[in-house]
């Protein structure tokens, strides 16, 4: 994994309210939003990888079930949060 302890830390810190707090929703989508831009990095170079193509899809597809369980549960923080990441949808 490219993120070091105290990147997923911080990452947690400023979107889940405490860096402790890694099972809430916001900072779940954010650690996916980091992990689907280190691969979509690599897989610019390396695109017959193939696996890393999998996992991406893969990512991505989880992300966007967090997003829409959020979209359901809290729609101004759902509009904050991929105003925030720069996600579009």
């Amino acid at each position: 994994m490219h993120l070091s302890i105290e990147q997923k830390q911080q990452l947690f810190k400023n979107f889940g309210g405490s860096e402790k707090n890694t099972g809430s929703t916001e900072g779940q989508i954010a650690l996916f939003t980091e992990r689907i831009n280190h691969i979509s990095a690599h897989l610019k170079t390396n695109h017959k990888d193939h696996n890393s193509t999998r996992s991406l899809l893969r990512m991505v597809g989880q992300r966007r079930g967090l997003l829409n369980y959020m979209m359901k549960k809290d729609i101004a923080g759902y509009r904050a949060l991929i105003e925030k990441l720069g996600i579009r949808r």
